[in-house]
C-alpha cells in the first residue's frame, strides 16, 4: 500500500513538472511574440521618412510660395517704377521744362518747335504766334524793342507783325538743319529778318523778332 502511494506521489509530481515546463514554453513563445512586436519607437523610426518627406516638401512649398511673392512684388515695383516715370515724363512735356540749355535740344524737337512757328506765321495768326513766344520778348520794329507782355504782343497786330519781308525769309527757312547755338535757333532764309527761338526757363520758345 505505500508503495503505491509513493508510486503514485511520483507520478504526480512528474504531472506537476511537466506542466510547469509547459507554461514556461509557453510565456517564453509568448514573451518572443512581445519583442518581435514594434514598439511605439519602432513605429516612430519607421513613421520618420515619411514624415521627414512631409517637412521637405513643405518646406519647398513655401519656398516657392515665397519666391513668387517676391517675384510679384518685384514686378509691382517695376510696374509702379514704369507708371510713375512715365507720368513724369508726361509731365515734363506738358510743362514743357525738359531742356537744361540750347545745347540739350535735339535736331528733331528744334524742328517741330521751327514748324509750329513757320505754320503760325503762314497763316498770320499772331495768338498762336504769341503761345510760342516767351515775354518779354525782343521785337525790332520802329519804336517797339521789347513787348513786356502777351497783350501788348496781340495789341501790334498781325500786320504790323507779319510783314513781307519776315514772312518771306521764315517761310525759306531750312528747318531741317539746325545746329544749336548760345543764342538759340534762328528761323531764316538768311537774311536779316527771322524768328529766333530757344531754352527758357526750361522749354523752347520764341525770344526775338528781328526785321
Amino acid at each position: 500500500m505505500r508503495k503505491k502511494m509513493k508510486s503514485a506521489s511520483i507520478i504526480i509530481l512528474s504531472l506537476a513538472l511537466a506542466g510547469a515546463v509547459l507554461t514556461g514554453c509557453g510565456d517564453g513563445r509568448q514573451s518572443g511574440q512581445d519583442t518581435q512586436q514594434s514598439t511605439p519607437a519602432d513605429i516612430s523610426r519607421e513613421s520618420e521618412p515619411d514624415s521627414l518627406a512631409d517637412s521637405e516638401e513643405a518646406v519647398e512649398k513655401i519656398q516657392e510660395g515665397d519666391a513668387e511673392k517676391t517675384d510679384g512684388e518685384n514686378t509691382e515695383k517695376t510696374e509702379e517704377e514704369t507708371v510713375e516715370k512715365a507720368e513724369e515724363d508726361t509731365q515734363s512735356i506738358q510743362t514743357g521744362k525738359v531742356y537744361e540749355d540750347n545745347f540739350a535740344v535735339d535736331s528733331e524737337a528744334a524742328e517741330a518747335f521751327a514748324r509750329k512757328v513757320k505754320d503760325a506765321a503762314a497763316q498770320k495768326d499772331l495768338e498762336a504766334l504769341a503761345e510760342l513766344t516767351a515775354f518779354p520778348v525782343y521785337v525790332g520794329l520802329p519804336d517797339v524793342d521789347v513787348v513786356e507782355t502777351k497783350e501788348d504782343f496781340l495789341n501790334l497786330g498781325a500786320e504790323t507783325v507779319f510783314t513781307e519781308g519776315l514772312l518771306k525769309s521764315v517761310e525759306a527757312a531750312d528747318i531741317e538743319n539746325f545746329q544749336p547755338s548760345m543764342a538759340g535757333f534762328s528761323i531764316s532764309d538768311g537774311g536779316s529778318s527771322n524768328i529766333n527761338f530757344g531754352v527758357v526757363d526750361g522749354e523752347l520758345a520764341i525770344n526775338g523778332i528781328n526785321y
